[in-house]
């Protein structure tokens, strides 16, 4: 569940080598629509879950208040509380359920589609994992800066620091 050169993780969170083997990713795999104002700042992303006999994958798309709420839900996590992310209603949503013992259970729902929800149990989480998932976002924002600006519903324009 590692990054590739052209596939950066949002999210990796696996239990320790040698445990159970059970994984989540949210890979991002590149600009929706790079250069086309509108959609260029929406990620292509997937939800990745990997366990001894399941492994699925759910094509999202990002949008960069995605990115803050993720921020926000790493805040609540952090502090060994259930989380969610991606409530919209148009993409599958993420639930969080950390137990306090490094456990958590993850799950995936996906309402817009197949109306299947899949849940995985992580049970040795390494120490750390919450610093770990805020220096993937933070690489993600660094490779994918925000270079559009909504001016007004409906207006975009390009950001004045935008490099070519």
């Amino acid at each position: 569940m590692d990054s590739t050169d052209d596939v950066i993780n949002l999210i990796c969170l696996a239990d320790r080598p040698g445990t159970s083997g059970h994984g989540v990713a949210v890979r991002v795999l590149g600009r929706s629509q790079p250069g086309i104002l509108f959609g260029h700042d929406f990620l292509d992303c997937e939800i990745v879950f990997v366990a001894e006999s399941l492994s699925t994958t759910y094509s999202i798309t990002l949008l960069p208040e995605d990115l803050e709420d993720w921020e926000d839900a790493l805040a609540t996590l952090e502090s060994q509380r259930f989380a969610t992310w991606l409530t919209s209603g148009r993409t599958p949503s993420l639930e969080f359920k950390p137990d306090g013992h490094e456990r958590m259970s993850v799950s995936v729902h996906d309402g817009p589609a197949s109306g299947v929800t899949v849940t995985l149990p992580l049970f040795v989480l390494p120490t750390g994992w919450v610093g770990e998932q805020r220096a993937l976002l933070t690489r993600v924002r660094d490779v994918y800066p925000r270079e559009v600006v909504e001016t007004s519903p409906g207006a975009y324009v390009w950001r004045r620091n935008r490099k070519a």
